[in-house]
């Protein structure tokens, strides 16, 4: 099963860079990386990033993440998958930019 997280283009390229990272602002002060399913990336996408451009949509093998993936409630009690550790280069399958719409981010065609 594939796992979903969204970046900006500059936590990107931080993560680039140095090959792992915390996540996000909001992922270093939860104390883990937030993750998405296919079935919830576009109301995160809605609820933290609208109006935001230059994103981008990395996916990730929720199996081969190890046991620092942990499956936990969050939003209206959907199970949500949050990493306890950095995310590393190694762990990306796929990363494609989410399109600028009209109505705000719009996730790439085929990837959720």
């Amino acid at each position: 099963m594939q796992i979903y997280k969204i970046f900006r283009a500059g936590e990107l390229a931080a993560f680039e860079a140095k090959g792992r990272t915390a996540g996000a602002p909001v992922d270093v002060a939860d104390g883990y990386i937030h993750f998405s399913t296919a079935a919830q990336a576009a109301e995160t996408l809605r609820r933290h990033f609208a109006g935001e451009t230059g994103l981008f949509l990395l996916a990730v093998d929720a199996d081969a993440a190890g046991d620092r993936l942990k499956w936990e409630p969050a939003r209206g009690g959907d199970l949500f998958a949050h990493l306890y550790r950095d995310l590393e280069r190694g762990d990306i399958l796929w990363t494609r930019p989410i399109a600028d719409g009209p109505d705000g981010p719009v996730l790439p065609d085929g990837t959720v």
